[in-house]
């Protein structure tokens, strides 16, 4: 009956908890606590893990919820069952895009909106990134060089020979080795520790 309930509750965690990690810690809280599964202490320390662990938050603490009311069962069962409905309503999205696609492939109108939409894509994330460039992000112009490269590095796959050759596809794998978001974080992290620590 533990792993039914289980179930039932990350489901509705997992449809209803919109916002992502934080936002639905709320919800898993007051879910756990008026069935009596953990104690208001016990859920505080599985959030604290939760956040210092790889991973989403609100997957974390489902797997570590799961765990601590019905073992390593509990565990996968309360992980999948959280990420069920956003896999699912993900596949139906992609589906019903799938399908005007193909319907509206040629036609001028969908192919503009696809271009719009992809451009307002970029300008929402480059607001984003423009939010985020304030003095206490750029502390001095060391920080502005290691953002002007890392930016550098992350359009060198859009500049493409057209002509094919052997230098050309080093060079291609040069690009998208250095452009590579991992290792640029890996390394801005790294530049900035030694800089700056």
């Amino acid at each position: 009956m533990t792993y039914l309930a289980l179930i039932y509750v990350f489901l509705k965690v997992g449809l209803l908890g919109f916002g992502g990690g934080m936002a639905i810690i709320s919800l898993i809280q007051g879910e756990v606590l008026s069935r009596g599964w953990l104690t208001q202490t016990e859920f505080v320390d599985i959030v604290a893990i939760s956040q210092v662990t790889p991973g989403p938050v609100g997957m974390n603490c489902a797997t570590y919820v799961g765990y601590a009311v019905g073992g390593v069962w509990g565990a996968l069962l309360a992980s999948v069952a959280i990420v069920i409905p956003s896999l699912v309503i993900m596949l139906t999205i992609c589906y019903v895009y799938e399908a005007i696609r193909n319907h509206f492939q040629q036609n001028r109108t969908f192919q503009i909106t696809m271009r719009v939409i992809r451009i307002l894509v970029v300008l929402l994330v480059a607001h984003a990134a423009y939010t985020l460039m304030t003095p206490a992000s750029f502390i001095d112009y060391t920080s502005w060089i290691i953002f002007a490269v890392v930016f550098v590095l992350m359009l060198l796959p859009l500049f493409k020979n057209a002509k094919r050759s052997t230098l050309n596809a080093k060079r291609s794998m040069l690009n998208a080795t250095l452009s590579n978001p991992i290792l640029l974080i890996l390394l801005s992290g790294l530049a900035g520790w030694l800089l700056y620590a």
